[in-house]
């Protein structure tokens, strides 16, 4: 990871509360609510061939959350999409990531946060040299987390606010400590909901399985995997899945943004087929519909 420049040094644009700044002074100060007290949110885009996937979903999503958190964007999808648009421009992005963030400021630390500014920015930098392509050959190895998902009134699980990867951050540091890549977590009631910040797709024959999002977010490229499945004539079942059902998968893959489709290796000692015909199939899929084949 050394060779990637710490994101307070970088040189570009970043659209902050209407204004196109230079990027190293998009500041805010160490006491804003937003920081001390989690009452932030955020999305993350990808960008291929200089085109946004799904913008106006992402954006959709965004103001869903602004909203959960009580704070009001005051900018509208459409005014968003196009700062994303010229970010993208400004920062001459083939291949990249979107990241906007709303948070409240420093006026008080009260912890209502009403008397907080609403500050929202949108960013974009280019896609870093990492092993996501290497890692899709040989899977992730997975385990299962001691840690359990927050029930459904517990937490705004259907949002992207940022306290909720507070727990996410612990169980794939505590997965990585273990010598896994990242964690399977349950519910309270001991069903699988996803890992770490990716949802999971099991592989039985000719059938993916995936758990109902009940507690957990049902992402946006979960979303685009079962719209390809329906549109390619592969049954999607949507149901609780047991830890005791992972020996009886086929294959797993995570699902997400950044991850996009990743096989899974295996699951505590269960090995799983990295190489299964449907898997793949779906990440030949999803690189078409992004990549607008």
């Amino acid at each position: 990871m050394s060779n990637i420049i710490p994101f307070d040094k970088r040189i570009g644009k970043i659209w902050f509360n209407g204004q196109y700044v230079e990027w190293q002074d998009a500041k805010t100060h160490i006491l804003c609510h937003g920081l001390n007290y989690g009452s932030s949110a955020f999305e993350g885009i990808k960008v291929y061939n200089g085109k946004p996937f799904k913008l106006k979903e992402h954006f959709e999503r965004f103001k869903i959350s602004a909203k959960t958190l009580h704070m009001e964007l005051g900018f509208t999808v459409e005014e968003l999409s196009e700062a994303a648009q010229k970010v993208i421009e400004y920062n001459d992005i083939k291949s990249g990531y979107i990241r906007p963030l709303v948070w409240r400021g420093a006026e008080t630390m009260i912890i209502d946060g009403r008397g907080c500014k609403t500050n929202v920015a949108v960013t974009a930098w280019k896609s870093f040299l990492h092993n996501r392509d290497e890692m899709r050959d040989v899977g992730m190895k997975l385990c299962v987390s001691s840690w359990k998902k927050p029930a459904a009134d517990a937490s705004p699980y259907f949002t992207k606010a940022s306290c909720i990867y507070t727990l996410s951050t612990i169980i794939k540091n505590d997965a990585m400590d273990l010598g896994f890549d990242d964690a399977i977590v349950l519910d309270a009631e001991g069903y699988i909901t996803e890992s770490s910040t990716s949802n999971i797709f099991f592989v039985f024959g000719d059938e993916l399985h995936t758990p109902i999002p009940d507690c957990f977010l049902n992402g946006i490229t979960r979303q685009t995997v079962i719209e390809l499945a329906k549109s390619n004539g592969v049954k999607v079942v949507e149901r609780k899945i047991t830890t005791d059902e992972i020996k009886k998968a086929d294959a797993a893959f995570l699902t997400g943004t950044a991850v996009e489709i990743m096989p899974v290796n295996c699951i505590d000692e269960h090995g799983l087929d990295v190489k299964n015909n449907l898997a793949l199939k779906f990440i030949e899929l999803y690189h078409d519909c992004v990549n607008g084949a």
